[in-house]
């Protein structure tokens, strides 16, 4: 299934494309303060429709994963990383995307403060 995503503003916006029954609830410090529900795809799934140059960058931690945001709104629809593998991956804000219940989607705890 194809999926639209964007920031508050819609300055960011992006499509991905994969099978979304299930998000990733963290608890580290970032996820939980910014509520984020996290699905995990391969990179070649996320297909941007804004330029990576027009998004500002948060990385915490072990800067494992890049977080884009919008330097408009604040807005964090998607991150960028690699899988233990080494795999390119995006961690999509489920929360930003467009016609999702997140209500029927099952949340897969993940103790992130442990990492």
């Amino acid at each position: 299934m194809r999926y639209h995503g964007s920031c508050h503003c819609g300055r960011i916006a992006y499509d991905v494309e994969g099978e979304l029954d299930k998000a990733i609830d963290c608890n580290c410090s970032h996820c939980s303060r910014k509520g984020y529900l996290l699905w995990f795809v391969p990179r070649e799934q996320l297909t941007l429709a804004t330029p990576e140059q027009d998004m500002a960058t948060y990385t915490f931690n072990k800067h494992a994963i890049e977080h884009r945001f919008c330097p408009t709104c604040g807005c964090a629809p998607f991150g960028l990383g690699s899988a233990p593998d080494g795999k390119a991956m995006a961690a999509i804000n489920v929360r930003c995307l467009e016609g999702v219940d997140l209500a029927g989607l099952q949340r897969v705890p993940v103790d992130g403060r442990s990492f």
